[in-house]
Parts: C-alpha cells; structure tokens; sequence
C-alpha cells in the first residue's frame, strides 16, 4: 500500500525545489510542478515537448483562492464552482499572479478547484498552486491510468506520486468551460 504520507512529504520537497511531479489528479494523471515558479513550469513544457502557446492547467485546493490569480472574477464565481458535480476546468479571461507562461496568449487562464483527497492535501500543504498537464508527450495519447504513462515522462520528472499507482479506474479530461462576466457559462470541452 503506497504512502500518502511520504507521498506529500516527498512532493513538497521537489515543488519547493523547482522540480517537477507525476502525480494523479481528479481526471487523468499529470504532471505538475510550482505554479509560481518560471523555471519549473518551463521543465513541464520541456518534458512534454510542448509549444508555449499551449498554456497549462492551474489546480487550487479551494474556491476562494480564485480570487487571488483572477483579475475580475465574476461575482459568485465561488458558489459557481463548488456547485459543479464534475472536475471542471474554468477559463477566466484575465489571469493575475502568476507566470506568463501560464497565461493564454489572450491572457486568459485555465483553473481548475480540485476534490482530489492526494491533490487538495498536496496543495494545502504546500501552501501554493499547481500546474497540471496530462502526463504525456504532447500530442500522444492522455494516460488515464499510470500504467498507461510513457517511460519516457516517468523517466524525466524528479519525483513519481506511488499514490493510485495501481489503481485501474478510468477517469475522464475534465471539462473546460469559459464564465464571462455576466456569468454565462459556455463549455468548450463536455
């Protein structure tokens, strides 16, 4: 039986460090690293062999934090998001706080509040957000499982989550939906 324990231990030294995680999330497993920090989100790309024009994913712990990395959220987007019954991921047309390289070219931002019990004590504990990616090289099939994460990602992250690392259950992409400022939800991804 993994360690759920050793397994944040272990992940919050790498973050705090610059380096970069495979982990499961909420949907599929990824990869993820320091939200904050530009030289490790430049490794996630790297690793991927990702263009930059493809911005990556930010995981919260909780609704409130929005507030920090949005510039004009809407009103009630926190009942918004703790209303949905399914791993969403929310664009936001203007993104503050963070890395450029997290930001669209529009300088929108993709967030994402996570239910995940490893994901939301990781990010708790680390105190800061996370970047999450599917865990593969762009392009190649998202991994559902870690049995189905390349040797090529295990290989080049600094520290592998054992987490879930037998677990078979398929989960979905979350789905990705824009919220303007009236409030309008429009899904971009069911």
């Amino acid at each position: 039986m993994p360690d759920f324990e050793k397994d944040i231990k272990e992940s919050i030294i790498i973050l705090k460090n610059g380096g970069t995680i495979l982990y499961p999330t909420d949907t599929v497993w990824g990869l993820g690293c320091d939200a904050l920090n530009t030289h490790a989100i430049q490794k996630i790309y790297n690793i991927k062999h990702r263009p930059k024009e493809k911005s990556m994913i930010v995981l919260l712990a909780d609704a409130r934090d929005i507030l920090q990395y949005v510039a004009a959220p809407p009103p009630d987007i926190i009942s918004i998001v703790e209303n949905f019954n399914r791993p969403t991921t929310v664009i936001y047309n203007s993104g503050v706080n963070v890395p450029e390289d997290l930001l669209s070219a529009d300088g929108s931002i993709a967030i994402r509040v996570i239910d995940e019990p490893f994901c939301k004590a990781l990010i708790k504990r680390f105190g800061a957000p996370i970047v999450s990616t599917s865990a593969n090289i762009s392009g190649q099939p998202t991994p559902a499982t870690y049995k189905m994460v390349g040797n090529e990602i295990i290989n080049a992250v600094d520290y592998t989550v054992s987490y879930r690392n037998d677990d078979d259950t398929i989960h979905q992409p979350s789905r990705i939906v824009r919220i303007n400022d009236e409030e309008e939800l429009t899904i971009l991804r069911p």
